[in-house]
C-alpha cells in the first residue's frame, strides 16, 4: 500500500434493507492456502442478516407474493435450523408479515434469540425428533391455522435465486479468470443446485465438489430418499447420524438437492468431520481474519483437501455460508475464555496503571 485506503460508497441509495441482499465478495485466502493454487472464499456473512439464506428467504416471500400464494398480513411459517429463519425474520419484519419458526431444540440459542429479536415466534421441537420433527410441526401448524408454509426444502424459488444471483455473481467475478473447482456443502441444496445450473452451462470446465458430514453421508452412500407423492421427504434417511455442522445435512435429502443428484450437478462428494469443521473455522478467523461458522469451516476444510491435490495454478472457490457470531454457545467457542488468561493478566499487571 502506498497510502491510506479510501472508499467511494456504492453509488446508490437503498429503498430498504432487502435491496442489500447479495453481491457478496469472493476473497483470496493467503496464509492458509497451498502455494501452488489460488483459493477464494465467497463470504455470505456480508448479507444483511449474516448468511446465504437471506437470498432464499427474500425470494421465497417475493415469489409467493407474485403468485398470490401469500396474502397481505398472512402469517408465514417455516422449519429451519436457524439461518433461513433469521433471513425470513428480517424479510417479514420489513414487509409486515407475522412469522412463526419451528426449530429443533438442539440448535444454538443465539439463533432463536436473533429470530425473536427480529419479531418472530420460535416453537422448539424435541432434539430426538431431528429435522423431520420440526418439519412436521411446521406442516401441522400451517394446516391448522391457514398459514403460508415457505417450503424451503421443496420450493422452486430456492435454487432459482442462486441461479439468478449467486451463480451470476461468480460468473461475473471470475470473468477472464480460471475457475477449476467450486466447493459447497448443503442444507436444503439450493446453493449447489442453483450455482451448478449456471456453471454447467457457462463454465463446464469447473469441477463441482459437494461436501457433507462424515457422520451423515446421505448422498455419498447413494441410498434413495423415501418421498411422499408431493415430493416431500416421508421419513428420516437411513444414513443420517448426528453431526456437529449446524445448518448442513438434515436427516433427509431435500427435494431441492434431489435435482442436483438426478442431473449430475456435482462431480464428486467428499466428507468432513465436525472436528475438522471447527478447526478450520477457527483457523480462518485467527489466520485470515475471516469469521465464519462451523458450516463454513467444513466447506473450507474440504476446499483445502481439494487444493492439496489440485494441479499447480488451479483456482478454487468455496462457499462460506454464514457468520461465526451465531455459534457462541456451540463447540466452536469451546476453550475461548470470557475472563483474562494468565498471559493477559500478566500484561495488565505490567504497567503502572494496573488496578486489579
Amino acid at each position: 500500500m502506498t497510502g491510506p485506503r479510501t472508499t467511494h460508497g456504492r453509488g446508490r441509495l437503498f429503498d430498504s434493507v432487502l435491496d442489500t441482499v447479495g453481491d457478496t465478495p469472493c476473497i483470496r485466502i493467503n496464509a492458509l492456502a497451498p502455494d501452488h493454487v489460488r483459493l477464494f472464499v465467497k463470504v455470505e456473512a456480508f448479507n444483511p442478516a449474516g448468511s446465504v439464506k437471506d437470498r432464499l428467504a427474500l425470494n421465497m416471500i417475493e415469489a409467493a407474493e407474485r403468485s398470490g400464494a401469500l396474502k397481505p398480513g398472512q402469517t408465514v411459517i417455516e422449519a429451519t435450523s436457524g439461518n433461513t429463519g433469521i433471513g425470513l425474520a428480517m424479510v417479514c419484519a420489513q414487509k409486515g408479515y407475522p412469522l412463526v419458526i419451528t426449530m429443533a431444540e438442539s440448535f444454538s440459542v443465539e439463533r432463536r434469540k436473533l429470530m425473536r429479536m427480529l419479531g418472530a415466534q420460535v416453537v422448539l421441537t424435541p432434539r430426538a425428533d431431528k429435522a423431520m420433527g420440526m418439519y412436521r410441526k411446521a406442516i401441522e401448524l400451517a394446516e391448522q391455522n391457514g398459514w403460508f408454509l415457505a417450503h424451503q426444502f421443496e420450493t422452486d424459488a430456492n435454487a432459482q435465486i442462486h441461479e439468478t444471483t449467486t451463480g451470476r455473481e461468480i460468473i461475473s467475478d471470475f470473468t477472464g479468470e480460471r475457475l477449476d473447482f467450486f466447493v459447497s456443502g448443503y442444507g436444503t441444496g439450493g446453493t449447489v443446485t442453483g450455482v451448478a445450473r449456471v456453471l454447467r452451462r457457462e463454465r463446464p470446465e469447473t469441477h463441482i465438489v459437494l461436501s457433507e458430514p462424515l457422520e451423515a453421508q446421505l448422498v455419498a452412500r447413494g441410498h434413495p430418499q423415501e418421498r411422499a407423492s408431493d415430493g416431500t421427504a416421508a421419513s428420516s434417511h437411513p444414513d443420517f447420524g448426528a453431526h456437529a455442522i449446524q445448518g448442513w445435512t438434515p436427516d433427509f435429502i431435500p427435494l431441492v438437492l434431489q435435482e442436483a443428484i438426478d442431473n449430475g450437478y456435482y462431480d464428486e462428494v467428499r466428507t468432513v468431520s465436525g472436528a475438522d469443521a471447527i478447526r478450520y473455522a477457527r483457523e480462518l478467523a485467527q489466520k485470515e481474519g475471516i469469521f465464519t461458522g462451523i458450516s463454513g469451516g467444513a466447506t473450507f476444510a474440504t476446499a483445502l483437501e481439494v487444493a492439496a491435490e489440485a494441479k499447480p495454478g488451479s483456482v478454487i472457490l468455496c462457499m462460506l455460508p454464514d457468520t461465526g457470531e451465531r455459534y457462541l454457545s456451540t463447540p466452536l467457542f469451546d476453550g475461548i475464555p470470557e475472563d483474562m488468561t494468565e498471559a493477559e493478566q500478566a500484561l495488565s499487571r505490567s504497567t503502572p496503571g494496573y488496578q486489579m
